[in-house]
């Protein structure tokens, strides 16, 4: 073995002795050229002393090319990339279509059964409003900047029911009154569900046979969590016959479309 080493030392122009960390183990180092020019970089290392005897040392060497010529393994394409991610990271998440959330929202004919001033606030309406339910919802509005009581009292609305319940001022309010506004918010009016309509029905958005397409309203939580009110109100308005539609779509009831009374090209909220 001693006899290897020495030829294997012989063939090198240089040798070096590298000394590791622990001095027991010195390692052996050398720089020769190969065939074809090649650099290549040999070491002969000593066992551990666990594996050495005192009359016997033992070399083992170890060759490694630095030349270009050097197999590299190739580069993973993409599509193996996108392989092994998982499908939640290869596919992004599509945006759900805004009438797939209008869906989601439980809005309602509704018809105001009693409306007063709110007793700790100048601005805001109370209103006790039928929308099916055993018993009248309490429903704060801020509208006294722009209708009377009297246009408040006993006229049919529309109402969205499924917003998480609100404190205002010391009265919760469960849920909110639908109106068309022009573009200042300087004139309001309310929406108004077409003549026939029923309390506690709910409007749809499309043709008349949309209306079996309805989805299960979801929870206030959710309408809150997910932000689905806010992403179908800015394509809410009125058309140039004050028709109110999402899209190109309308809002309707069994009796016909949802309206409001002058405005054209609103914004709805």
């Amino acid at each position: 073995m001693m006899a290897a080493a020495r030829m294997a030392f012989a063939s090198c122009g240089r040798v070096h002795l590298l000394l590791p960390s622990s001095p027991s183990t010195p390692i052996l180092a050398r720089t020769r050229v190969g065939c074809g020019g090649i650099a290549k970089s040999i070491s002969f290392l000593a066992p551990s002393s666990a594996a050495r005897s005192t009359k016997h040392a033992a070399l083992f060497c170890s060759c490694t090319s630095s030349s270009s010529d050097a197999v590299v393994a190739p580069a993973p394409t993409q599509s193996a990339v996108e392989e092994k991610k998982p499908a939640a990271v290869v596919e992004e998440k599509s945006e759900v279509p805004v009438g797939e959330l209008a869906g989601l929202l439980d809005i309602r004919v509704g018809r105001v059964v009693k409306a007063w001033l709110h007793p700790e606030a100048d601005t805001l309406y109370v209103e006790e409003v039928d929308v099916g339910e055993e018993q009248p919802r309490t429903i704060c509005s801020g509208l006294v900047k722009y209708l009377s009581l009297d246009q408040l009292q006993d006229s049919n609305v529309i109402v969205l029911a499924n917003l998480k319940p609100r404190n205002m001022r010391g009265i919760k309010s469960n849920g909110m009154l639908m109106c068309a506004s022009d573009a200042s918010h300087e004139t309001v009016e309310l929406l108004t569900p077409p003549e026939g309509s029923v309390p506690g029905e709910r409007v749809w958005f499309g043709s008349e046979d949309d209306k079996s397409l309805q989805s299960e309203p979801a929870t206030g939580n959710q309408v809150q969590k997910k932000k689905i009110w806010e992403s179908v109100q800015p394509h809410l308005k009125t058309t140039d016959n004050c028709t109110t539609v999402l899209g190109e779509h309308p809002m309707r009831t069994s009796a016909g479309k949802v309206f409001c009374k002058s405005f054209q090209g609103a914004g709805v909220s």
